[in-house]
C-alpha cells in the first residue's frame, strides 16, 4: 500500500489541505498528516482547526511513496523555513518519489529550493517568479514533470488530489474516487 506524507503548517489553504487528505484516503492511500511546527494542532488561513497525525519529527527517518504539499500563506512560508522537510523532500527526489505542490507551495517551497529547475510547473497566480528556473505553465490546473507534480491553488485541489491519487494508485482507482464524489 502507497504511503503517503502530507505535512500541515499554520496557515495552509484549508481547502487544499483538506482536499488532498480526504481524497487520497478514499483512494485507500495510507496517509500521513505530519505538523512541522512543536505541536500537532494547526490552524489553517481561513481559520479551520486542525489535528495531525504526528510530528514531523516523529516520521523523519521514514521513507515515502510521495509528499505532498498544501499551499496558503504563510504555511507555505513555514514548509520553505523547515530545515526537516527540506531534506526529506531532496531524500525523496533523489529516490524520485512524488514530490507534489500546489497554491504557493510550488513557488515558495519548490521553486526556492531548487526542485523545478529545468521543469515545467504551475503555482497559484501572481507567485510564478518564485518558481526559480522552470517553466511556468499558466493555462493549466495540474502540471506534472517527471516526478513534480504542481497544482494552480484552491480551485484545482480536487483534480491535484486526483492526480495524485492516479501517479499512486491508477488511472481506475483515481476515477472511482472521481466518481463516487460526482466529479
Amino acid at each position: 500500500m502507497s504511503k503517503v506524507l502530507v505535512p500541515v503548517a499554520n496557515g495552509n489553504e484549508d481547502i487544499e489541505t483538506i482536499t488532498i487528505i480526504d481524497v487520497l484516503r478514499r483512494g485507500g492511500l495510507t496517509v500521513t498528516v505530519a505538523s512541522v511546527h512543536e505541536s500537532k494542532q494547526i490552524v489553517a488561513a481561513h481559520g479551520c482547526k486542525l489535528e495531525a497525525d504526528v510530528l514531523l519529527t516523529d516520521v523523519a527517518d521514514q521513507m515515502f511513496d510521495a509528499i505532498v504539499l498544501p499551499g496558503g500563506m504563510p504555511g507555505a512560508e513555514h514548509f520553505r523555513d523547515c530545515e526537516l522537510l527540506i531534506d526529506m523532500l531532496e531524500k525523496h527526489d533523489i529516490e524520485d518519489a512524488l514530490l507534489a505542490a500546489i497554491c504557493a507551495s510550488p513557488a515558495v517551497v519548490f521553486g526556492k529550493h531548487g526542485f523545478v529547475v529545468d521543469k515545467q510547473a504551475t503555482c497559484y497566480p501572481g507567485f510564478e517568479d518564485g518558481l526559480i528556473g522552470a517553466e511556468y505553465v499558466a493555462d493549466q490546473p495540474v502540471v506534472m514533470d517527471g516526478n513534480i507534480l504542481t497544482g494552480k491553488g484552491p480551485a484545482a485541489a480536487m483534480v491535484f488530489s486526483l492526480t495524485v491519487l492516479g501517479n499512486l494508485k491508477g488511472y481506475e482507482i483515481a476515477q472511482k474516487v472521481a466518481d463516487d464524489l460526482l466529479c
